[in-house]
């Protein structure tokens, strides 16, 4: 190998291992954990589809990634029951109504993750 592409071998290695270093697993703990940082930002959270509910490509999921369980809604198709995902979409806040009426135990936090894509099978 000549100098050159030595050169050219160390900055790609460089310049991937930065890119790697701003890379961030996102996890359904950290968003419970801080909210309002990641209200209406896009994420991605891989996980397993634990309970399904849609009609006609429309509908929500429950995402659990191991840390915890998050709401899905998506209007691009549904994930069946038990499939493993890696979902992309913005975290919205449905209703904050914790403080004041108790929310049901299936509802969770009132988090939600509005889907723009999703991956199967990763």
């Amino acid at each position: 190998m000549n100098r050159t592409m030595r050169a050219a071998a160390l900055v790609l290695a460089a310049g991937l291992g930065l890119l790697g270093a701003g890379c961030t697993h996102m996890t359904v703990n950290k968003l419970m954990a801080q909210p309002a940082r990641y209200h209406n930002r896009e994420v991605a959270l891989k996980g397993d589809v634990i309970k399904s509910v849609g009609v006609l490509g429309h509908g929500v999921y429950q995402l659990d990634d191991g840390t915890g369980t998050i709401w899905v809604y998506s209007t691009h198709g549904m994930p069946r029951q038990g499939a493993r995902v890696k979902v992309w979409g913005r975290v919205k806040d449905v209703v904050d109504l914790g403080g004041i009426i108790p929310l049901p135990r299936e509802v969770g936090s009132g988090l939600v993750m509005d889907q723009t894509r999703i991956k199967g099978s990763y």
